[in-house]
């Protein structure tokens, strides 16, 4: 009972927050990452050590440089993911421009065919969920985790799905799509999801190392026959990013055994290695490897 007090106290301080314009809050997270770096250095070992064995060709200087770069957007990326929660529609079309012509032009799209897109944790993937409900042609279907906190759960869940997104389980994600299967949809997945290692049964080399990852786009795509993407988010500046849908296969059922998640993966890798600063660096990523299972 006292937790969710706290629990409940804490998503109304969020809520009060979200109301604060942009430039203060940025002046919070001037302040965040000065803390959060220097005083607390939360999670620096972690980066650091993500970054070496990600970037074992790049200069203690140039990691160093990456490392400061991440806590400084990590700063950012909390505040403005504080203030999803009260931003409009029209301020959040306005910071996250969809640009799909890429899509527009492939013949599977045009089709009518439904799409899978895989996401990384890259940029402000939480703006560009909240996005994802505003695009009406198609439902959105959006896995996600849940967390451990039914409060700020249900808080969380409410912000991701204001705009229409349809958000469910990752366990879920396979029965949600089957419900919509008389209509073209787009469901969204993190391709880079960390699985159990009880549930890890697929290792590919991403960023210099053995990683597990979930087989679930490409096991979605295939059983459904939908147009792949992945979905390519770019932080434009500070609170504006820009989103393109690139295809990445359009006959998901004559790729072989692991095609689609290594396209994807390397494809994320790729956006990783151009600006490595917007990726989760301090999220623990490589828990364990394929000799521990």
């Amino acid at each position: 009972m006292i937790k969710k007090g706290f629990s409940s106290l804490g998503v109304g301080l969020l809520y009060l927050l979200s109301l604060l314009p942009y430039f203060v809050l940025y002046y919070i997270a001037d302040v965040i990452f000065l803390v959060v770096y220097y005083l607390i250095r939360y999670r620096r070992k972690v980066v650091q050590e993500n970054l070496a064995n990600a970037f074992p060709e790049k200069p203690l200087a140039e990691l160093r440089a990456i490392e400061k770069k991440y806590f400084r957007f990590l700063a950012d990326l909390i505040m403005e993911t504080i203030k999803l929660k009260t931003l409009s529609a029209e301020e959040t079309i306005k910071r996250v421009v969809v640009r799909d012509d890429a899509l527009l032009t492939n013949e599977a799209f045009k089709q009518g065919k439904s799409i899978v897109a895989a996401v990384g944790h890259y940029g402000n993937w939480e703006s560009g969920c909240l996005r994802m409900g505003l695009i009406k042609e198609r439902p959105c279907i959006i896995a996600y985790k849940p967390l451990n906190n039914p409060v700020f759960d249900r808080y969380f869940l409410e912000m991701r799905s204001r705009f229409g997104a349809i958000m469910v389980t990752m366990k879920g994600t396979f029965r949600k799509v089957v419900e919509y299967r008389k209509q073209v949809t787009l469901t969204v997945l993190a391709g880079d999801q960390t699985p159990a290692q009880e549930e890890a049964t697929y290792f590919t080399n991403f960023l210099n190392q053995p990683t597990a990852v979930f087989l679930g786009v490409e096991k979605l795509a295939k059983a459904t026959d939908s147009l792949v993407v992945f979905c390519d988010v770019r932080r434009v500046k500070r609170g504006y990013y820009s989103c393109t849908f690139v295809p990445l296969f359009d006959n998901p059922k004559l790729t072989a055994e692991y095609e689609i998640t290594n396209a994807h993966v390397r494809y994320l890798e790729k956006v990783i290695r151009e600006e490595p600063e917007y990726w989760l660096w301090s999220h623990r990523r490589w828990k364990f490897k394929p000799e521990d299972r």
